[in-house]
């Protein structure tokens, strides 16, 4: 694969280990949230029910009461970029804010055994990586962040490899497509426009057999 300083392949970060099944959209970023649609501002509400004492909304962030007992609100994971959870992740409505919020928090990937449909597509849409992994090496690595809470895991994007420092290898699979969109950093639009002179030069051959179409 050709590189270029605008790719990445690489995806290094401390862990933040949640482990639960079943975390549904309502949990990632609650419903009162989602009257917003400028796609940023969404990290300090996620995890909102579990991360503040008290409920909240998108104007009182300054009133609120941090719960000190979770776990982003503790160093180092209040620092984290990689996040492993337990099965079916992201599962419950459709909400693209879940993806919103979990990537303004500065979370560049996702690891768990399954992750819900809608969910898998609108994070790839989004930028942010889903790495499915076998329910064995999922329970390997929870043990591993156990023993060490500076707990740093290295992806390698090219050769589908997950690494740390205690020298565990877990390897994954992952569709060509939705790989280069993390690497290329690519939304719709920017692959679409891959195909531009495709486009331009379909949009002329129409013109000149159909001018008809465009006549005012």
């Amino acid at each position: 694969m050709k590189k270029n300083n605008k790719m990445k392949e690489f995806i290094k970060g401390q862990v933040i280990p949640i482990n639960k099944a079943n975390i549904d959209t309502d949990i990632i970023i609650p419903k009162q949230y989602l009257k917003s649609i400028k796609k940023t501002g969404f990290g300090p509400f996620l995890f909102d029910s579990e991360r503040y004492s008290n409920p909240g909304t998108l104007d009182n962030l300054d009133q609120r009461k941090i719960n000190p007992d979770f776990i982003l609100n503790k160093s180092p994971y209040n620092r984290g970029s990689i996040l492993i959870v337990n099965d079916n992740f992201g599962c419950g409505s459709s909400r693209e804010h879940a993806v919103w919020a979990i990537k303004d928090f500065g979370i560049d990937a996702v690891i768990s055994s399954s992750f819900a449909d809608i969910f898998y597509r609108n994070s790839f849409r989004n930028g942010l990586l889903l790495i499915t992994i076998t329910k064995l090496d999922l329970e390997k690595l929870f043990q591993n962040v156990e023993k060490n809470i500076e707990y740093e895991l290295t992806i390698d994007l090219i050769n589908s490899k997950i690494t740390s420092q205690d020298g565990l290898k877990i390897s994954y699979t992952l569709d060509v497509s939705d790989r280069d969109r993390i690497i290329k950093g690519q939304d719709d639009i920017a692959i679409t426009l891959e195909n531009k002179e495709k486009i331009i030069n379909f949009e002329n051959e129409i013109k000149r057999r159909k001018p008809w179409l465009y006549e005012e």
